[in-house]
Order: structure tokens, then C-alpha cells, then sequence
């Protein structure tokens, strides 16, 4: 069976000729035969890919061969499922959106804590830690006596800072989210907010769930991930959660041994909220599905990607 290599990775850099950087990245890929998300703005790029070692690699060259992305750092893992199965290099306004403007990381980010020094930090009784991933994504996993600002997308966070309390009761605040995009961007709009000791996990939970021994770790749960995986636990191994293909969340092993849960149609987070039309459709999708799957051969109902959030969706 096929390894995949998945890489993830982020810089915030200026790139105003952004635009004229996706047809040769396309290219690239193709050539190399690596799928997966990138986004690309004035601010930075953002993305996470897969394929062989090989081409992934030769895709990571290519972006470091662009003198802006000659320092690009990214996150490996491997796995035996692909985890992409197209590939979509999308232009936006922010690689990943807080619609605030000005603010800018690559010079206003917080102070990086290594993945090693993160719980001592977390021990720290001056410090109040936040998680800023969406709610969703915190109820799979978080750290323990994390605050979870219960966001629907990156865009509310800036109005929950407005508003809670608890961020002014310590003198620090520490963030953090899955890969460190979102942190490096909520630590700068913290900082033109005033707040001085601001604090990220650098790599974000994906780095330390890689980095840190199981049995030091204070993380609990499973981490989201935008992609086939759907979570990940420590070493980066899978998780155990799944995506509903019929409302794209995830799902626990509690959730599929639901009445609601129909493979490829519902789960009980969407079965109330779908006509019978629409469920006979997804069945009639998944039927197809397995017809192809018993026949070896690919269908193009089967070729999801990790759905694109409203904060860029992906981290």
C-alpha cells in the first residue's frame, strides 16, 4: 500500500504579485502529482499537500526556490489513505481570514514558545491560555484549563476579545491552534489591542503533539485536521473521528453507532436537517460509491476534500 507524505505549512510574507504565483504552483504540482489546498494572498501563503515523499518535496523546492519562501518551514506526517484527492490553489484577501485590517504578523506576532517549553508555560498562574480554533474543532481536543471562546470562525474572534473579561484578570495570554497561522495572526491583533505579554505555541498542537512524549503531554483528546485524516493524536498518528459525507463534520465512533448515522447520508448532527429528497440523493451517491469501490475502479462522488471554512479552512 501507498505512503503518503501530507506537508503543512504557512508564512506570513508581502506578496503582491500573489496572483501571478498560481499557475506555475499548479504546474508544479501536476507535475508532480501532489494534491491538496494552498491559498495564496498579499499577506502570505498557506496550505497543506500530499503525495509521495518525492513530490511533495520537489513541490517544497519549488516554493523555496522563490526567495521569500527560501526559509519555509513546514510540518510532515505520514499516512496510508490519501488525504487530498484534488487540488485547489485558491487567491484570497487574507490566508487565513480575521477581516481586520492592518494587522500585520510577520512584525506584530506574539513571543514563539517552543512545543518543549509550552507546559510550563501552561503552569504559569500569570498566564491565561486560549484556544482560538472554532468550537467545533475544541471539542475534539484541547488543553486542559484552556479557555474556549466558542467561535464559529476565526472572523469572531476579534469581537470575543472586545468582550471577555478573563484576558484582563492575568498580565500574559497564550494562544494557540493547530499548525500556529491562526495564533501568529490573534497575537498580533492582541498586541495592536494593547496587550503586551502575548504568548503562542510555535508550531502550533500539531508540533507539539509530534514533538512531546505521550506521557509529559498535557494535551487531551483529538486534534481537527482539514483533510481525509479528520483528526490526528499524538505522533501525528490518525485519530478516530471520521467526516459525516453528508454534512462534512466530523464524526466520533459514538456518532456512528447512532440511529441516525447512515454511511455517505447522515449522522446526528444533520439527519434532522435534511429533506427526503436530499438523503435519497447522498444514498443513491453512496451507492454508487461502493458499486465503484467492488469494481476498482475510482468514482467521482468519492473525491471529497477537507471543506473550505470561512476562515480559509485550513491551519
Amino acid at each position: 500500500m501507498a505512503t503518503f507524505l501530507t506537508a503543512a505549512l504557512y508564512k506570513f510574507v508581502e506578496l503582491p504579485d500573489f496572483a501571478d504565483l498560481k499557475a506555475p504552483l499548479i504546474d508544479c504540482c501536476n507535475k508532480n502529482n501532489v494534491k491538496g489546498t494552498i491559498l495564496l494572498a498579499t499577506e502570505g501563503i498557506n496550505g497543506t499537500i500530499s503525495g509521495s515523499s518525492e513530490g511533495v518535496r520537489a513541490v517544497l523546492e519549488f516554493l523555496r526556490s522563490d526567495r521569500r519562501f527560501a526559509d519555509l518551514v513546514h510540518k510532515e506526517s505520514f499516512s496510508q489513505k490519501a488525504p487530498f484527492y484534488r487540488l485547489k490553489i485558491r487567491l484570497k484577501r487574507e490566508i487565513v481570514t480575521m477581516g481586520v485590517p492592518d494587522i500585520n504578523p510577520s512584525l506584530m506576532a506574539g513571543k514563539y514558545v517552543k512545543p518543549d517549553e509550552w507546559n510550563k508555560l501552561l503552569d504559569d498562574p500569570d498566564v491565561v491560555v486560549v484556544d482560538v480554533r472554532n468550537d467545533f474543532e475544541v471539542s475534539m481536543g484541547t488543553f486542559s484549563g484552556a479557555i474556549n471562546p466558542k467561535t464559529k470562525s476565526f472572523s469572531d474572534l476579534p469581537e470575543w476579545v472586545q468582550q471577555e473579561k478573563a484576558l484582563r484578570d492575568k498580565p500574559k495570554v497564550a494562544m494557540f491552534c493547530t499548525g500556529g497561522i491562526r495564533c501568529e495572526k490573534s497575537t498580533a491583533f492582541l498586541r495592536s489591542q494593547g496587550f503586551n505579554e502575548v504568548y503562542h505555541l510555535e508550531g502550533g498542537i500539531l508540533k507539539y503533539l509530534e514533538t512531546v512524549p505521550e506521557a509529559e503531554s498535557r494535551w487531551e483528546g483529538e486534534c481537527f485536521v482539514f483533510d481525509e485524516r479528520v483528526s490526528v493524536v499524538h505522533d501525528l498518528k490518525p485519530g478516530n473521528y471520521e467526516l459525516c459525507r453528508g454534512c462534512r463534520q466530523p464524526i466520533s465512533e459514538e456518532n456512528r453507532a447512532s440511529e441516525f448515522f447512515v454511511l455517505g447520508v447522515s449522522c446526528p448532527h444533520c439527519h434532522d436537517s435534511k429533506t427526503e429528497t436530499k438523503k435519497q440523493a447522498l444514498s443513491e451517491r453512496q451507492r454508487q460509491i461502493e458499486f465503484a469501490k467492488r469494481r476498482n475502479q475510482p468514482h467521482i462522488g468519492a473525491r471529497y476534500d477537507a471543506k473550505e471554512k470561512p476562515d480559509g479552512g485550513i491551519d
